[in-house]
């Protein structure tokens, strides 16, 4: 008598077979909400970086800064220090040569203290020139210029409350640790020049008179003067005032 051979294996696949069948619609179903939730993901704007407030007693300038480098490499700076592009320094039109400032790079929040040591920029609408290092560490050396904020740190013998847009010039005729000497150097010019003052100078350690001749806008006058100055005998330095 004839008879069937029971197969449940045969079942089992072909159960198998249908699930499998049913769960791929699934699968990219879910695939494609997937890449659809990077793509979204990818497409938002970066987060923006936050910047810490400056020191409310300090002061500030913002604005933009340039760098430079291996043109200026071992030549002497305005302060009269070589320049080191591997040092961390910077230049700036106004603060006193030797003030210590914290530079802010506005568009990563990077921030690193400098030295000024050097005069410049010079370029139009730039407020400082960091060394080729400073630029590096703030991320100024691909765009060549930055957004910053500056704040004085420590201004040595200056207390400085507002950095100044400009400077003004004097000739320098004397110094003297002893103000008696810094007033007779005085009386002796006032016969020949009015406008000869002495202007004290506080250090960490002593205070020096400076007998000064007056207050130029810009260093050709004050080079004109100086030039006339000296042609009458007398030792003349061109400071900044």
């Amino acid at each position: 008598m004839p008879y069937a051979i029971s197969q449940p294996g045969a079942r089992r696949l072909s159960a198998t077979k249908h699930m499998s069948l049913f769960q791929q619609p699934a699968r990219l179903l879910f695939a494609a909400v997937f890449l659809l939730l990077l793509q979204a993901a990818c497409s938002l704007p970066p987060a923006p970086v936050s910047v810490p407030a400056p020191a409310t007693e300090r002061a500030t300038q913002t604005g933009i800064a340039s760098w430079y480098g291996p043109g200026f490499h071992g030549k002497p700076t305005a302060s009269g220090v070589i320049y080191d592009q591997h040092e961390l320094t910077a230049a700036h039109q106004t603060l006193p040569l030797g003030t210590r400032v914290m530079v802010t790079n506005l568009q990563n929040s990077a921030s690193m203290e400098l030295t000024i040591n050097d005069r410049g920029p010079f370029a139009k609408g730039r407020i400082l020139d960091l060394s080729y290092a400073a630029a590096q560490a703030l991320g100024a050396v691909g765009p060549g210029t930055i957004p910053v904020r500056l704040e004085v740190i420590d201004g040595g013998p200056y207390r400085i409350q507002a950095i100044r847009d400009s400077l003004d010039y004097t000739l320098q005729l004397g110094s003297f640790s002893q103000l008696e000497n810094a007033q007779t150097l005085r009386d002796r010019f006032a016969q020949d020049y009015a406008d000869v003052t002495i202007a004290p100078l506080q250090t960490r350690d002593a205070t020096y008179f400076r007998v000064q001749l007056g207050t130029f806008s810009n260093r050709a006058a004050a080079e004109e003067r100086a030039r006339r100055v000296s042609q009458a005998g007398f030792p003349v330095i061109i400071v900044e005032k």
